[in-house]
């Protein structure tokens, strides 16, 4: 197989959560446990940091990477999904491991793939961690798919663990309520390894700290410390408080004997986080101006509470929103948070789990949003851009797989 077959094999034949949903989550380590035992365990080859999360798990962990990049680290940085090449989810110093090794990996152990019918993301995960093994990384910075607790990564023995916030999000799995979430996330807590909380939030404080207290690990809130503001490439007033999580993460790190991150390096790291890293769809500018374009990947109620936030504070005549969401997103949550004054595209993101246009539409209606339907994400682009005048602002959104189909 070549490199794109070795996708669509990939695609196909191993239950994907991104295109299929709750039938491609599993709720055990058994799977990737056996993978990694017959892989010779990579992950115990190199210091790994585990970055969970609701909401900027994404951000921080290319931050984080970034500053320790500029600090001399190679470093590795798994991350999911991806929004335009498979490879995205695996790095070492921002560039992507090689169209070979992915061909190569799947072909030699094909057939352990099939015989314990791994899923797409157990996969990703066991690759990631023999990728870094074999580019002797110095430190990879290891993010949360789904929750925590039952997680795949969850097999590591990190250096340091890292909780940026608690949401609302995959409720059908994680739980209903913010507690029960924080149960899942602060599943990555691990026993003598310090934590960073990203926010404390009063229903989510007391999960964490006694998990914490159980494991006898060193944990801080990075809300309960003042941190500058630091200029970065990530543009929009949200990052702050991921700035703030990766600066506490690394004044913790510091405190090992076996890390040494000048201030420069955070303060070059933050700065220069796309560029070192590649991450894409964060308050990401498509264009600059006639009309100015914007793309988010924010897709819950939390995360897309600062993305409203931040369009707020745009300067526009009139607002155009590109709208796509999955079928399984709580709509009565999410919809109430958009501007009735805009003007709507509505269209279905090209996964088997969109929701199509039709439907979104006559929901949205339900909460007063009214615009034109589209087959195709590219054709409510374009319909956007042929009615926006020079001063207005079009916003692209509400799904990663809505933004990984325009950028």
């Amino acid at each position: 197989m070549n490199y794109q077959q070795t996708l669509q094999y990939m695609f196909e034949r191993l239950p994907m959560f991104q295109r299929q949903g709750a039938s491609a989550f599993k709720k055990d380590l058994g799977n990737i446990t056996k993978l990694c035992d017959y892989l010779n365990n990579p992950q115990n080859t190199f210091k790994s940091i585990h970055v969970g999360g609701t909401n900027g798990k994404g951000s921080t962990s290319h931050m984080l990477a970034s500053v320790l990049q500029e600090a001399g680290y190679k470093v590795g940085l798994h991350t999911s999904p991806h929004l335009k090449d498979f490879r995205e989810r695996i790095r070492v110093n921002g560039e992507m491991a090689e169209e070979n090794f992915v061909v190569e990996f799947v072909e030699a152990h094909k057939a352990f793939i099939e015989a314990h019918q791994l899923s797409f993301f157990e996969l990703t995960v066991g690759m990631a961690f023999e990728y870094f093994k074999i580019q002797q990384v110095d430190v990879a910075i290891i993010e949360v798919g789904l929750g925590g607790r039952l997680d795949s990564t969850n097999i590591i023995t990190p250096e340091l663990s890292v909780i940026t916030n608690i949401g609302l999000d995959h409720t059908a799995f994680l739980g209903d309520t913010l507690k029960a979430i924080a149960g899942e996330k602060a599943g990555i807590i691990k026993p003598n390894i310090p934590v960073v909380i990203g926010e404390r939030q009063e229903e989510t404080t007391e999960v964490f700290e006694a998990s914490a207290h159980k494991n006898h690990a060193p944990i801080v809130f990075a809300s309960d410390n003042q941190f500058p503001d630091l200029e970065s490439e990530l543009k929009g007033s949200y990052q702050q408080k991921n700035k703030a999580t990766v600066q506490q993460a690394i004044r913790v790190l510091n405190q090992k004997t076996d890390f040494e991150i000048p201030e420069a390096a955070l303060i070059t790291g933050i700065k220069n986080v796309i560029r070192n890293t590649g991450l894409l769809g964060r308050w990401q500018i498509i264009q600059e101006s006639n009309p100015k374009i914007v793309c988010d990947t924010g897709h819950n109620k939390e995360g897309l509470t600062y993305v409203m936030r931040q369009l707020k504070e745009e300067q526009y005549k009139q607002l155009h929103i590109v709208l796509g969401v999955v079928s399984d997103k709580d709509l009565n949550s999410v919809l109430p948070l958009f501007p009735k004054d805009a003007a709507y595209y509505f269209s279905k993101p090209d996964v088997p789990r969109g929701l199509s246009e039709e439907d979104l539409q006559q929901k949205a209606l339900h909460f007063g949003l009214r615009g034109k339907k589209f087959k195709k994400i590219s054709q409510a682009l374009n319909a956007a851009k042929k009615a926006s005048d020079a001063e207005d602002l079009i916003f692209v959104g509400g799904s990663t797989f809505v933004v990984a189909e325009i950028i």
